[in-house]
């Protein structure tokens, strides 16, 4: 059980957001200039009555590692995560991270990888509850017919990484 939550923003061009982790890796990653509370919120639905500690130091590995994908110089992540959620939803998250940079699959791919293939909205309603934006690559998951669809971030955020990834997806 995780003792503390450490925090920081991270700030890239005019964008800022939450990232957080627990002793064992990393555990949030916010949407573009959402609000300090909704990721307090989370926290305190997953993490109850665990501290949160605000700490760029700590933080300081997640950091760069996001910072170099957003300025196109990787792309894949190495950190530790701490990805809770339902063993439907941990296979969700497995299956769209296999998903490689500058790919995308839709919903249908993925609930077809589970074999389960008339999960296609438990498979959406999974993947908006992944709770690590950018690093659990749910932006790569398209609709159907290939245009964009529901994202946690907003679309806006989706469009701007899948453009930075060279992904065309039809919106």
């Amino acid at each position: 059980m995780a003792k503390k939550i450490e925090w920081s923003y991270l700030v890239h061009g005019e964008e800022r957001l939450v990232i957080a982790a627990t002793d064992e890796g990393l555990c949030y990653v916010g949407a573009w200039n959402e609000p300090y509370d909704v990721f307090e919120a989370w926290a305190g639905k997953h993490f109850a009555g665990i501290p949160l500690v605000q700490d760029e130091e700590a933080m300081r590995p997640f950091a760069e590692q996001l910072t170099e994908y957003l300025s196109g110089e990787r792309t894949s992540f190495s950190v530790s995560l701490d990805l809770r959620g339902t063993p439907f939803q941990q296979s969700v998250w497995e299956a769209m991270n296999r998903i490689p940079y500058g790919r995308t699959a839709s919903y249908q791919d993925i609930a077809s990888a589970l074999d389960r293939p008339k999960a296609v909205r438990a498979v959406g309603t999974a993947i908006g509850r992944n709770p690590l934006l950018i690093v659990g690559p749910c932006h790569r998951i398209v609709g159907k017919n290939g245009g964009l669809a529901g994202y946690r971030g907003g679309l806006p955020m989706k469009e701007q990484l899948l453009r930075l990834e060279g992904s065309a997806a039809r919106g």
